[in-house]
């Protein structure tokens, strides 16, 4: 399964933080996005840009990999290698930092910012906290993960970065920017490994006036790991022999959720008649992502929803006919009183002309 690396913004979203940070005072600048190495870029008006890579590493310089991936016991550790690659025309010392990790709601791996400790596997992470690289050189750190001796099974999430900090400011206002790029570090202690997945889905109806056309449906779907592995969950709904997925959770964007992770998904379903009372099939297909990037697929979690569809304006449509038929029905009956009354003033009239009692 492919994951995201870290990567900085362009520079254009450095200048809007740096506006940012004239008021505030200080701001930390870094976004994440799928690609095979991590570079980032960054400069000010005076100097020109730095740009740099970070990837994971052997001892001779980076080996390929996008993220690291390892599977160890507790109270025991592994040492590795990342490189930082140099690729601007001057000499620059980066800033060697490890975090917690974790996914956003875009579903993308970040690492906790510099201003908020971390408590779980950013702290297995020990190296030197800076390496200076020449111009278009690279520098190989080694780096060692050791896991605490009470540590549970299951996946930990950390992230490691090489960041540059820039300090500066006008009219007496000062501002920073940290701008990092960096890669994610998976560990999985290794024991009894539990996979459980929790859903909960609502859903709403919305009504087309036009009683030609159909309405949709939206549901509201609540998942939860409750494990302490790693998931790859996919939602989604059969309705009219279509399968309908959560928004951003195509095949390219399939979900992840660490240990804990709470993520809440919408399902648009359009054409949707309504019919009083309908019942959505909910399934969120499952797998546990190995150490190695596979995933093992589980049985999918069901769970229908029922939601109230009530055909407005279809009933509005069949109240007024059944209010045309209505009145035409008793206007014939009146005009056909109307005209026995009148048949019988007729024969009336007659039975007098004649002196007929």
């Amino acid at each position: 399964m492919r994951s995201p690396t870290l990567e900085l913004s362009d520079y254009g979203l450095l200048r809007r933080c740096a506006i940012v940070a004239s008021i505030v005072g200080a701001v930390v600048c870094a976004s994440f996005a799928s690609a095979t190495s991590s570079f980032a870029t960054t400069g000010d008006a005076t100097d020109s840009p730095v740009t740099w890579a970070v990837t994971p590493a052997d001892s001779a310089g980076p080996d390929g990999r996008s993220w690291v991936e390892l599977e160890l016991d507790s109270g025991t550790s592994v040492d590795d290698h990342l490189a930082v690659r140099n690729l601007s025309d001057r000499e620059v010392t980066f800033s060697l930092t490890a975090a917690d990790g974790y996914f956003t709601p875009t579903g993308r791996f970040n690492m906790l910012p510099g201003d908020k400790q971390s408590v779980a596997a950013g702290t297995w992470i020990s190296m030197d906290k800076t390496v200076t690289v020449a111009a278009g050189g690279t520098a190989v750190v080694p780096f060692k993960v050791t896991v605490p001796d009470n540590a549970t099974p299951g996946d930990h999430a950390a992230g490691i970065a090489a960041s540059i900090y820039s300090q500066g400011g006008s009219d007496g206002t000062q501002l920073g920017v940290e701008s990092r790029v960096g890669f994610r570090v998976m560990t999985r202690v290794k024991g009894e490994v539990k996979a459980a997945l929790s859903m909960k889905a609502t859903a709403s109806y919305d009504t087309s006036w036009n009683p030609l056309e159909p309405g949709s449906a939206d549901l509201t779907v609540d998942l939860e790991n409750t494990g302490n592995v790693r998931l790859s969950v996919d939602p989604s709904t059969m309705v009219n022999d279509a399968r309908w997925p959560a928004a951003g959770t195509e095949e390219a964007r399939t979900l992840e959720l660490l240990p804990g992770d709470r993520r809440t998904v919408s399902i648009h379903v359009p054409h949707v008649w309504p019919l009083g009372i309908l019942t959505l099939p909910v399934t969120v297909s499952q797998g546990v992502v190995a150490p190695d990037g596979a995933t093992q697929a589980l049985d999918p979690v069901q769970e229908s929803v029922t939601v109230w569809a009530i055909p407005w304006p279809q009933l509005a449509i069949l109240v007024a006919v059944m209010l045309l038929f209505a009145g035409l029905f008793l206007g014939r009956k009146r005009r056909k009183k109307e005209l026995a009354r009148l048949v019988e003033e007729a024969r009336e009239a007659g039975r007098r002309e004649v002196g007929t009692p």
